[in-house]
């Protein structure tokens, strides 16, 4: 997203104050504020243990914080998770968020097939003409670059790199406000990552879709995030736009950070 495209009176999106979830001392993350604008991709980095998936897992309603708040504002209200029904939370989840697993796996019903993934997101939206299903299945499956010879085909029988961008198509199928990826070329191979990479930043902004990124990579997030928060023993102890994160990094830890993608 071009900085200067970020409307500084618009309500945020998503608004966190004051997030704690905890495990034991500095384990899960504590005291974090943020803001996310729609069409923005707020990147979360720091090394294994920071807090930054427990971070995500409570963004994403998928684990319940100890104390703070988070408040999604889709259009002209606001929606406090702490108080949603599971029932509606889950529809939320299936309808105007998405979430892209690290193991793509995790993301996807793999003995059903690669159309029906798709296709189950747009049947949560109310979608009941199969031909049109199968119609958006087959374009949505050419836009993340897999073969609509396979729509009939199980994702069990998919490489890595397939899988994650089978779900890349279902979780962006219906057009989200909000999409969260856990280091989404986590574990795939070098060529496979520039290429999920690629695709990845093409969809979001054609989509204008916000996302929370979480990876140890800054070389990803380097890639795909506007602004970056980095995360060390469960708390945010740096934040800011990305370049001048990269450029003019303030904490050792994160000056360590930055170095290990200019060393590359």
């Amino acid at each position: 997203m071009n900085q200067a495209a970020l409307v500084l009176d618009e309500s945020p999106l998503l608004n966190v104050s004051q997030l704690t979830r905890l495990y034991g001392i500095n384990k899960g993350c504590q005291q974090v504020d943020l803001e996310l604008f729609r069409g923005e991709v707020l990147g979360i980095v720091g090394e294994s243990g920071s807090g930054k998936s427990t971070l995500l897992r409570c963004l994403s309603g998928m684990e319940q914080c100890d104390s703070g708040s988070i408040e999604y504002q889709p259009k002209h209200h606001v929606m406090n998770l702490q108080d949603m029904r599971k029932a509606d939370l889950r529809q939320l989840m299936r309808t105007d968020w998405g979430i892209v697993q690290q193991n793509p796996r995790d993301g996807l019903h793999l003995d059903m097939s690669a159309g029906a993934n798709i296709g189950e997101r747009l049947m949560s939206q109310g979608a009941r003409h199969y031909g049109q299903i199968r119609e958006q299945a087959l374009e949505w499956m050419e836009r993340v670059e897999l073969d609509i010879e396979r729509i009939d085909d199980k994702p069990k029988n998919f490489s890595g790199g397939m899988q994650q961008r089978l779900q890349i198509a279902r979780n962006l199928v219906t057009s989200p406000r909000l999409l969260f990826m856990d280091e989404p070329t986590g574990g795939l191979d070098v060529s496979v990552q520039a290429r999920i990479l690629d695709l990845l930043r093409k969809l979001v902004s054609e989509l204008d879709v916000a996302v929370v990124l979480v990876t140890h990579d800054m070389g990803v997030a380097r890639l795909l995030a506007d602004r970056l928060l980095v995360m060390r023993d469960s708390r945010v102890i740096e934040s800011g736009l990305t370049d001048q994160i990269l450029e003019d990094p303030q904490e050792p830890y994160t000056q360590l950070l930055v170095s290990s993608i200019l060393q590359v």
